[in-house]
């Protein structure tokens, strides 16, 4: 079943972290080396709170940093609405082809490298979702982000085949990919009109053979998401949060499972 009420978000601590002289709030919980795990449209809501557990279950510290929306919200279709469209015309994002990388990236940055100080290992992972989905991949041009998942890409809104990065980071990000042999993981629905197989293709052009794009059929989708999935959305799209069935075996179970054991391969020491 799908979350259907607010979150309180009272198992994790809320801390205000200033990066370059802005400051947000990160709710953290857990132990082990440091995942970021940001909010998909509209905002931090139950599902995603339930994957940052899962994540902070499997043996990591979770960051969920507060971008947009109100955390902890069940995602309705009037509040999700208002706050995609805040989200559209803020100075922090690039909603739109043409517009580049989101300046918020250089914020997740140096989150990732105050996590990595703070609890150690040989990096830290970064989980996009939606609309942050790419941010997982724009983080990692800092040397912390070891083991970024891409899930369902949504940027840029206007052009299913774009990436939402400008000319120089798309070069960085490339030769970062090659030299450290860097693998990006990426989840999408095959039928999804935000994250389409034309985004998956320029993901692929960018990144050769370190871009693991996986499709899910839309069968495989929860036929019963919150009303900002269902009515807004309007398509499968959230494999690990609002469209996930949480049934031993489900194919979207296996997609967060192999999300889980991806960050392990990378972050966790091996005994």
């Amino acid at each position: 079943m799908t979350p259907s009420a607010d979150d309180p978000i009272d198992d994790f601590t809320h801390r205000l972290t200033e990066v370059d002289g802005v400051v947000k709030t990160v709710h953290t919980a857990g132990s082990g080396p440091a995942v970021v795990v940001l909010p998909e449209m509209p905002g931090i809501s139950p599902d995603v709170l339930r994957l940052a557990r899962w994540v902070r279950d499997a043996g990591f510290t979770v960051h969920v940093p507060s971008l947009f929306g109100t955390d902890g919200a069940f995602p309705t279709v009037e509040g999700g609405g208002e706050v995609v469209r805040r989200a559209c015309v803020s100075a922090e994002f690039r909603a739109f082809a043409g517009g580049g990388t989101s300046p918020v990236a250089a914020w997740l940055r140096g989150l990732a490298r105050r996590a990595h100080a703070e609890c150690g290992g040989p990096g830290v992972g970064a989980i996009g979702l939606c609309f942050t989905g790419n941010f997982a991949l724009t983080m990692a041009l800092d040397p912390a982000v070891i083991a970024p998942v891409v899930n369902h890409p949504s940027l840029p809104l206007d052009d299913p085949g774009g990436l939402e990065l400008d000319e120089a980071d798309a070069r960085a990000i490339r030769e970062r990919v090659a030299r450290d042999g860097l693998t990006v993981l990426s989840y999408r629905f095959e039928g999804d009109r935000w994250c389409t197989g034309h985004r998956f293709a320029a993901y692929r052009a960018l990144l050769g053979d370190a871009f693991d794009g996986r499709v899910l059929p839309d069968s495989a989708a929860n036929p019963e998401p919150p009303p900002f999935f269902a009515e807004l959305v309007g398509t499968p799209h959230s494999v690990v949060t609002a469209h996930l069935v949480d049934e031993a075996g489900h194919p979207t179970v296996r997609a967060r499972d192999e999300i889980l054991a991806f960050l392990a391969d990378r972050l966790l020491p091996t005994v």
